[in-house]
């Protein structure tokens, strides 16, 4: 993790070396440089939610926190149009309870994994954290607020997507299997970290607003185009797109 943030740092060293050895003149007279931090809310989440899903009980964030740094180059008299190249490191990840009817499960239960499924109550937790590159194209709106939009690409170094089952019972095979109950304080856990993507793409679609010179507040929502699971992975029967609002500040150069 501190190699990640070192090598983020040295992006926008090397970035303002370069203003300075070329002054403004030519290319890197309309270039800008921020580094920004934020936190991420959102979740892993099925469009729509499928049938199997009955009710969500609880969801809870994680303290999901971003670091990066990007370029963005002005074109035109006005400077009205942009694009930027960034790079940044972000943790994504939420904590649900629900209730499901008939949901892909493969469960361990003393030892021995029982794949079928389950209906009752499910508990999941899913955390990632990743190297994100944004292409972002910028407009700005007026002297205080630029937009922007784009697609990212990801590579996620860490995975998990964990839990456990409760309060029901498993099916073996399909929704007519041998019945295999869970009540009380009966339990059986789960994992599927490792069908998790390393690789992932998406948009990125916000805003930037200036408060104070050259402090800015941005808001930026991303909304994941790909499963997070592989293709291959058929448990989970439906598919769950990342899609989070990342708020934070940035202070541009």
């Amino acid at each position: 993790m501190k190699k990640i943030i070192l090598a983020v740092f040295a992006f926008f060293a090397f970035g303002v070396q370069e203003i300075s050895a070329s002054g403004d003149q030519g290319f890197f007279k309309s270039l800008e440089y921020e580094v920004n931090a934020g936190t991420n809310i959102g979740g892993a989440s099925p469009i729509p939610l499928p049938a199997e899903i009955r009710k969500i009980n609880s969801y809870s964030p994680e303290l999901n926190l971003q670091i990066g740094a990007s370029v963005r180059k002005w074109f035109g008299a006005e400077d009205k149009w942009g694009a930027g190249l960034g790079i940044r490191f972000e943790t994504k990840g939420m904590k649900t309870k629900a209730t499901v009817k008939n949901y892909g499960m493969e469960i361990i239960d003393n030892g021995k994994t029982l794949k079928g499924r389950w209906t009752g109550k499910v508990q999941t937790k899913y955390h990632t954290q990743q190297l994100v590159v944004p292409l972002t194209a910028f407009y700005r709106l007026s002297s205080r607020v630029i937009l922007n939009a784009g697609p990212y690409l990801s590579y996620a170094f860490r995975n998990d997507f964990d839990g456990y089952v409760f309060d029901g019972y498993l099916r073996e095979g399909d929704p007519t299997g041998e019945k295999i109950s869970f009540s009380g304080d009966s339990k059986a856990s789960y994992d599927f970290g490792n069908e998790l993507r390393t690789f992932q793409w998406g948009m990125q679609l916000g805003a930037s607003v200036k408060v104070y010179k050259q402090l800015v507040v941005n808001a930026n929502l991303e909304w994941g185009c790909n499963d997070i699971f592989y293709s291959s992975f058929k448990t989970v029967t439906f598919n769950l797109y990342p899609i989070y609002l990342n708020l934070g500040f940035g202070y541009v150069f």
